[in-house]
């Protein structure tokens, strides 16, 4: 590197001297020198630097932005630690992982935290035990080294969003003191949204290559569990609908429906269907953004589907295990896959993606409002959208990746000797239909090809070496892939 790097300085000073003793040169002879030069300097830098300085000139605002966002209905407060050391703390001792829908237990905690970290995948759970969960809870909160933010999907996006003083945020949830002291000042929440308890939700995390007996986690990510009623029941939908005629906003972002599954199949069923007449009963000009999360019922996540949730929001956020379970769910392209293998294929995505807007999206002959998904997994994002309807798609993906990049490592701008480039170089467009062959330009890091009227946007993700805190970092990236978009009027 040192050698590229002395080569290059010469070239610059050689020009240097040459353009000031030899004005006489042929000016084409300067052009060659001064474009090998350039061409020099680019090879130079890194392919991380590279891919940072063309997302910086990619990522514009959108001629029409949004001016008032209206956020619900999940939040919480986050207890951020360690995941082998609260366990430690509680006494259990390492052994085999094993996925539990619920836990009941301490035992199911354990094997449910071990299972998923062998993966490297992110998971959340309901605990079912009040009194154990709170036990749990505060010698969670009490762990030295135990951090609160603000939590739930919602919430988290409704704080990212507020960052910028140009947007005025209203956040509907079960708000509880400490939650409403967290909350920058940038967000409104409604009297009837504040409850006297916050709700929490412990964060287990664990570092890539950390090891808890035999297990060994390929990358960092968190397991969230909680006892939360409130957000489960989603109390505050109808307190959030309500508000929206006096707020007034030009986006609405919706969140926590996962939040359902610790309930029984009765009362999941009657209250998504009150949720889906909830949602219908918001002006069909505001835009719906619908962040999904991790589930495990695919009966539920079924009649999410296909019971007229998915045809009533114009967009969704979603990650890759989301987007297994739902292919998974709905007997969709790729569904036989159990699970992904590293990185998941650019194509076997692509083929979802495409078949979610296809089935489920707006067409000429479907009554559906869904236009637009936003997948994010570790090492890269796609956006797709039904052509016609969302603009400054290249700024919004790219401004997502920044985020991820930044948020992960808690710096202001990236630093690229802390992140690593770890999507694939090449890769094909789908693994059903005849594909195109994508080779990945460092200086040109959004690639856009298009099907049968749906146009994808992909872009690498600068991954962090030593994250910082990964919880709500899809939130992040949602919020801020929402916040360069722009939706064409119809």
């Amino acid at each position: 590197m040192w050698q590229r790097s002395v080569c290059v300085g010469l070239l610059a000073l050689a020009l240097g001297y040459l353009c000031l003793l030899g004005p006489e040169l042929p000016h084409a002879a300067l052009r060659h020198l001064s474009a090998s030069l350039l061409g020099g300097l680019r090879r130079a830098r890194s392919l991380e630097g590279r891919m940072v300085a063309a997302w910086q000139a990619a990522i514009v605002r959108p001629a029409r932005g949004w001016a008032r966002v209206a956020v619900g209905v999940n939040a919480c407060v986050d207890v951020v630690l360690s995941g082998v050391k609260l366990l430690e703390a509680l006494g259990l001792e390492p052994g085999d992982g094993k996925n539990h829908a619920v836990l009941n237990s301490r035992q199911d905690l354990k094997e449910a935290f071990t299972h998923f970290m062998e993966k490297g995948a992110a998971a959340e759970r309901f605990f079912s035990d009040a009194e154990l969960f709170h036990h749990i809870a505060q010698t969670a909160s009490e762990y030295p080294g135990a951090q609160l933010y603000v939590g739930g999907n919602a919430a988290l996006i409704g704080q990212k969003l507020a960052t910028n003083p140009d947007l005025k945020i209203l956040l509907c949830g079960p708000v509880g003191p400490k939650l409403h002291e967290l909350l920058d000042d940038n967000v409104v929440v409604p009297p009837e949204s504040m409850q006297e308890r916050d709700e929490f939700h412990l964060i287990l995390e664990y570092q890539a290559g950390e090891e808890w007996g035999q297990v060994r986690a390929p990358n960092a990510n968190r397991f969230i569990f909680s006892h939360d009623l409130s957000n489960g029941a989603l109390n505050m939908l109808e307190v959030f609908v309500s508000s929206l005629d006096e707020f007034q906003p030009d986006l609405v972002v919706l969140s926590g429906l996962h939040m359902m599954e610790g309930r029984s199949k009765e009362m999941r069923q009657r209250r998504l269907m009150e949720a889906v007449a909830s949602i219908s009963d918001i002006p069909t000009d505001i835009p719906i953004h619908l962040e999904l999360a991790s589930m495990t019922d695919q009966d539920f996540m079924s009649n999410i589907i296909h019971q007229q949730v998915f045809p009533l929001v114009n967009s969704i956020g979603l990650n890759e295990q989301e987007l297994l379970f739902l292919t998974q769910s709905a007997s969709g392209p790729h569904a036989s896959l159990a699970s992904w293998s590293g990185v998941p294929d650019v194509g076997v995505v692509s083929d979802i993606l495409f078949w979610i807007l296809k089935e489920h999206g707006k067409t000429m002959e479907r009554a559906s409002d869904l236009t637009r998904i936003h997948f994010h997994t570790l090492a890269y994002h796609i956006l797709v959208t039904v052509d016609g309807y969302w603009g400054n798609q290249v700024a919004a993906v790219a401004a997502g990746a920044r985020a991820a990049g930044t948020q992960a490592c808690a710096t202001e701008t990236i630093d690229t000797s802390k992140v690593f480039l770890k999507a694939p170089l090449e890769f094909v467009t789908s693994q059903i239909e005849a594909p195109a062959k994508i080779s990945l330009n460092p200086d040109e890091p959004v690639v856009q090809w298009h099907r049968e009227g749906i146009s994808f946007h992909f872009t690498p993700v600068l991954v962090c070496k030593d994250p910082v805190r990964t919880v709500g970092l899809g939130d992040a990236i949602s919020a801020e892939g929402l916040l360069y978009s722009e939706v064409y009027p119809q």
